[in-house]
């Protein structure tokens, strides 16, 4: 692992040891609600099993932890390597990605027992060990690669419930979204000329956010606020789904492909949506979210207006506090919120920059290399954080990617427009 890497988070308040203790937790915290016939079932290649989850994290620690930097360590399970592999085609063969709701076993009691005896063993290691060259920074990486399944672990078992003709809650008792009405859309001066764009060297960043480097951004304005369901709404109403003229060829090849006529997760009622409380009716003053970079786009077209780019995103970011409507207020969903921009939480945001390294990008060295590096390809820049993102997880330089198609994410966007005017 690079040098940045192995130095990070030691400026933190919060002990290592006590970070990856609540971080553990946390993942275990958010599978209360759930039975165990729940955590087997994957409704679709992209979502993932519960239990697949919570043992994949795990598995995380076990190879590029414990295997590195403890000698003594013995694996609870041999298998285990090959079950829970995700992606890294270095560290060895996988279980197939589309097969993962086929094992029934192990159960969800021995994936529990083996996040245990790898807990065990990883505190051991962070008494005995802490200030070994490079642990530090190896953790710092896991915890943080844990905090993105814990978003993952909620969307995808959010797909998994609603397939349920009982459209269950996953946690009924979430925060209620209070009510709040909306501005008027208005755009605001952008940053122009040539600015520092990237992770600024002040605490743990991903691969992808490096290195930080200068962009030329040209004049342009940028929504103050995220778009919501009643405007989202109004395009539907007003034809915007039957209407090539607003559609990128690829994108109205799929609406048609699929069927699409309306955001993910919304009834055919325009009026009632699934959400991680069950089903409710819709928040015209909520931001949307649960549509592709297509819709995303065609939208903005409609509009007379375009996604921003993610420099443009991340410069108007910076000014902004990274608060807001994340994983700890426990709403769960995106809400209503007169008084914030929203750069932060509620939903994705999609940009129109496709996924793409940054000059002199240099990924990490080994297995961990193929963490972000070998996905740019193909897939489109989203920004902010989501209603499900860890509040100590996000930050303005933070770079997400998702295929154009995707929808089952919290995705949304707001809009831009070129020149001062």
């Amino acid at each position: 692992m690079s040098s940045r890497a192995e130095s990070i988070g030691h400026d933190s308040p919060e002990s290592l040891l006590s970070r990856y203790g609540r971080i553990r937790r946390l993942t275990l915290d958010l599978c209360a609600t759930l039975a165990p016939e729940d955590t087997v079932v994957q409704s679709m290649p992209d979502v993932s099993p519960s239990k697949w989850h919570l043992a994949h994290v795990t598995w995380f620690f076990e190879r590029f932890v414990l295997e590195a930097f403890d000698a003594g360590y013995r694996r609870f399970n041999d298998q285990f390597d090959f079950l829970f592999n995700s992606y890294y085609y270095s560290a060895g063969k996988m279980h197939p990605r589309p097969k993962r709701g086929l094992l029934s076993r192990p159960t969800l009691t021995e994936v529990v027992a083996y996040r245990s005896h790898v807990d065990a063993a990883m505190q051991r290691l962070l008494e005995d060990g802490v200030d070994t060259p490079g642990l530090h920074g190896r953790v710092t990486l896991g915890l943080n690669h844990e905090q993105q399944h814990q978003e993952l672990l909620l969307t995808d078992i959010k797909h998994v419930f609603s397939c349920n003709p009982l459209l269950p809650a996953v946690d009924s008792s979430l925060n209620a979204p209070p009510a709040s009405a909306t501005a008027a859309y208005s755009f605001i001066k952008g940053a122009t000329g040539i600015h520092p764009i990237g992770a600024p060297g002040d605490g743990f960043c991903f691969d992808n956010e490096t290195p930080r480097h200068e962009a030329l951004l040209h004049p342009h304005r940028i929504g103050t606020r995220l778009i919501t369901n009643g405007e989202y709404r109004d395009f539907i109403k007003d034809g915007g789904y039957r209407d090539s003229t607003l559609w990128l060829s690829d994108g109205w090849a799929v609406i048609n492909e699929r069927s699409w006529g309306r955001p993910f997760y919304w009834g055919e009622d325009l009026d009632s949506e699934f959400t991680l409380g069950g089903q409710r009716q819709i928040d015209g003053h909520a931001p949307v979210c649960h549509v592709s970079y297509y819709e995303a786009d065609a939208f903005a077209r409609w509009s007379g207006a375009r996604l921003p780019t993610e420099f443009e995103w991340e410069l108007a970011a910076a000014s902004d506090s990274p608060d807001g409507n994340l994983m700890e207020s426990r709403y769960w969903h995106p809400v209503a919120n007169a008084d914030s921009q929203q750069f932060f939480g509620d939903v994705w945001e999609w940009t129109s920059s496709s996924y793409a390294p940054y000059p002199g990008f240099v990924p990490l060295a080994g297995s961990l290399g193929e963490y972000n590096g070998k996905f740019m390809c193909n897939q489109m820049t989203v920004r902010g954080g989501s209603c499900v993102t860890a509040a100590d997880h996000i930050r303005a330089s933070y770079r997400s990617f998702f295929y154009p198609d995707a929808r089952w994410q919290f995705l949304g966007f707001r809009l831009a427009r070129d020149g001062f005017e």
